[in-house]
């Protein structure tokens, strides 16, 4: 054998060497969920992903629910978790101070499509609010600042109706989760809330709130849906089984996202439209 044959030799060993570590790379595998619902709910509505994922990959799969959205940005930057379920902007956050990139996103059997959208909504009762511009001096409540449908598109909304939340409202409350805001309006500790639709409709489903207990006076335009995303240096192999793992999964329970038809390959540049609409904020 000649010098050459025997470099390619060592080449091919080495290589099959650095395949076959990265292969057994993922021996397990951490998702993080934010909190868009009660942490307990947001969990026991995972159970089928998460197994579904833990067969596919054949390894341990534990998931986690953060405090809040930046809980799980801080995770990511850590790489304490190693893939994520983010809202879209607080996905724009972490591709700026953490190298993650949205893989895939959820096609919903509610919308049947890859977009939501936010609404505002207010008690059914109230016979004097029935826009945005019945809010004045009124009790408002946001999810959170890095909530896109909480947060940062009826923020948007409000602006573009010449509303300044700071001023216009007589308080501003964030209350960390979709179902908070749901409940805050049903109980009247606020006049108006924003709220994810889907998760609206799964609030009705189960009873947390009546169809003649709410009215809907403000809806946006539609959302990009909320992305996973994986951190950048999980190797190449591994995230090849991961978005595999995904893109085999149909009809499943997740979260607050509901049914889950199918899942569809993303990228950073679907959400670009939430970049833009940041902008305004």
């Amino acid at each position: 054998m000649n010098m050459k044959q025997t470099l390619l030799t060592l080449s091919l060993a080495a290589a099959s060497s650095l395949t076959s570590f990265s292969a057994a790379a993922l021996d397990d595998l951490k998702i993080a969920l934010i909190p868009s619902e009660d942490s307990r709910a947001m969990i026991k509505q995972s159970e089928a992903l998460i197994k579904g994922l833990s067969d596919q990959l054949g390894v341990k799969v534990e998931g986690f629910v953060a405090t809040d959205y930046n809980g799980v940005i801080e995770a990511l930057r850590a790489g304490h978790v190693d893939i994520a379920y983010l809202g879209p902007f607080s996905y724009v956050k972490a591709a700026e101070i953490a190298d993650v990139e949205a893989f895939v996103v959820a096609e919903t059997a509610e919308a049947g499509d890859v977009a939501y959208h936010s609404q505002i909504i207010a008690p059914a009762s109230a016979a004097d609010i029935n826009s945005l511009k019945d809010l004045k001096g009124k009790n408002f409540a946001f999810v959170s600042p890095t909530s896109t449908s909480g947060y940062v598109f009826p923020y948007v909304g409000l602006k573009n109706e010449g509303i300044e939340p700071r001023e216009y409202f007589k308080n501003v409350v964030y209350t960390g989760a979709h179902d908070a805001n749901i409940l805050a309006v049903k109980h009247g500790r606020v006049d108006a809330a924003t709220v994810a639709d889907r998760i609206l409709t799964s609030a009705v489903e189960k009873g947390i709130i009546g169809k003649d207990e709410y009215k809907v006076i403000w809806r946006s335009e539609s959302i990009p849906e909320s992305p996973m995303v994986w951190r950048n240096d999980i190797p190449e192999q591994d995230k090849a089984k991961i978005k595999q793992a995904f893109l085999s999964m149909e009809s499943v329970q997740f979260g607050d996202q509901g049914v889950v038809n199918r899942y569809i390959e993303t990228n950073d540049a679907a959400y670009n439209p939430v970049r833009e609409a940041a902008k305004f904020k």
